[in-house]
């Protein structure tokens, strides 16, 4: 087995007095105050409800220095930590708690009465501020991680069916925080900010990295573009995690201002993004970083160096040290230049599905993870992301990449966002539908013309919806099933 003394506590040991986390409202706590609140809460957990400790305990949070505490304590106990999602549903997170073998499920306040109505007797719910209450009891913890053992289930969207459990190990975030410095660097005066949730791999792997790098980070509760950029401007904010509509959002406060030098990263991932995008923060100078990665592979598995950021818009890098990539198809590794499937290997890659033995050994095959993602590698073996396989739309035998009418109907000057997504046709098999938030009114015949003078008859969408907001995520990524289910609901 291989082990190493608790990360928390090496930190402890090498800069106790440093910043470790701060929050929009002014909290702020060092590394040596953040243990002793961390093994204050595992200690009342460990106590209280020991009989409880029988299977997983979960945490469903919203972002704040009390959902940190509770993350790391659980880390000082011998079971997995599972991450619900705050934006499921009551019967989501009853099959995930039920899927994970929850015996414990630790809450904000206002989650409290509805996860205790979707869970059995068997199940102890317990919010945040009851287990302040508790009086701390001096006990024993674990001073050693084991690094092949689970830290942490964190589910999949389950877009095409049952969200899956990723069984992350505690290697698997130790190679993902040291594979990111090898490639962006680490500086002394570096502060991440975490807008995203930490119940998602991008938000959790930044309080993970926090502890490895010593490098605090400033927790928002969620995404505010105003402050965003107030932060980078004045409270020397030096990276940040964005997709691509929130990566829009910044550019937009940022108008004809520049970002200071103590920025120096704008971490773009969540799928393929728009070219204009990536030519405006160009224009602008902004430090983007395409990035491309997973709850599979712990957060980025392939991000384009600084090195390579100006000359390769539009790629996601080469694969990260140690990692391994591949595009292939039907019979093996692809040429440059060809689409297929995105495969990736690596001491980041996870060990599994939880209790789902079936779609481990379709996605993990010989130690290579199948991603279930389109893209191709050019002639210098930068990866550069089409699409999801299975948001894939086959028109008459035609493949059409949503993506890339989205990035089309993103040049408009008066579309502000666009969505695409395929729907049943008699003749086509499936046909291309577009939703789009615009501006103003925008005639469907002008719209159709705008896309035939830029795209294939076929790529062209068949109709256009007009919505006030796209249907999205946790972290504001496009969830483009929905728009299908919205399009047939009509």
């Amino acid at each position: 087995m291989k082990e190493m003394l608790h990360w928390l506590d090496k930190r402890v040991q090498l800069t106790p007095e440093s910043l470790a986390v701060e929050t929009v409202s002014g909290e702020v706590i060092t590394y040596r105050e953040l243990r002793e609140k961390a093994q204050d809460f595992a200690g009342k957990i460990k106590v209280h409800y020991s009989k409880k400790l029988t299977g997983q305990v979960a945490i469903l949070a919203e972002n704040s220095l009390d959902m940190v505490v509770a993350i790391l304590g659980c880390t000082y106990l011998d079971c997995p930590l599972v991450l619900l999602n705050t934006k499921l549903s009551k019967k989501e997170w009853q099959y995930q708690v039920e899927d994970a073998d929850v015996s414990l499920v630790i809450c904000d306040s206002i989650y409290e009465e509805a996860v205790a109505e979707v869970t059995s007797d068997k199940v102890a719910v317990v919010c945040t501020s009851e287990i302040e209450k508790l009086s701390v009891v001096k006990t024993q913890f674990k001073t050693h991680i084991e690094l092949s053992d689970v830290a942490t289930l964190m589910y999949t969207s389950g877009t095409t069916g049952k969200a899956k459990a990723v069984e992350q190990s505690f290697e698997n975030h130790w190679w993902s925080a040291i594979s990111s410095a090898l490639n962006l660097g680490i500086d002394t005066k570096d502060k991440w900010l975490v807008s995203l949730p930490l119940y998602h791999i991008s938000g959790l792997s930044s309080l993970f990295k926090s502890l490895i790098y010593g490098m605090p980070i400033l927790l928002m509760e969620k995404f505010d573009a105003t402050f965003v950029h107030n932060a980078i401007m004045t409270k020397e904010v030096s990276i940040i995690s964005v997709v691509s509509l929130t990566c829009k959002r910044l550019l937009e406060e940022l108008g004809d201002d520049n970002y200071p030098s103590t920025f120096r990263c704008m971490l773009l991932g969540g799928g393929p993004a728009p070219l204009s995008l990536l030519e405006e923060a160009k224009e602008k100078q902004v430090p983007i970083f395409q990035t491309y990665g997973m709850t599979e592979t712990c957060s980025q598995i392939s991000t384009l160096a600084p090195t390579d950021a100006m000359d390769k818009i539009g790629s996601a890098g080469k694969p990260l040290f140690p990692a391994e990539l591949e595009i292939r198809g039907k019979d093996g590794v692809l040429e440059p230049l060809t689409v297929g499937e995105i495969v990736v290997k690596g001491p980041m890659v996870a060990l599994g599905y939880h209790n789902n033995s079936i779609a481990t050994k379709e996605s993990f095959r010989s130690n290579w993870l199948y991603t279930g993602d389109l893209g191709y590698v050019d002639n210098d073996g930068f990866l550069y992301v089409v699409d999801r396989r299975k948001d894939l739309i086959v028109s008459g035998g035609e493949n059409v990449y949503p993506a890339e009418i989205e990035n089309i109907l993103l040049t408009h000057p008066l579309i502000k966002e666009a969505g695409v997504t395929g729907v049943p046709d008699e003749k086509w098999g499936s046909v291309p539908v577009a939703f789009v938030v615009s501006s103003q009114a925008i005639n469907k015949k002008e719209l159709e013309k705008f896309c035939k003078e830029k795209l294939a008859t076929f790529k062209t969408p068949k109709d256009f919806c007009f919505v006030e907001a796209l249907p999205r995520n946790a972290t504001n990524k496009l969830v483009r099933h929905r728009l299908q289910e919205l399009y047939l609901e009509r």
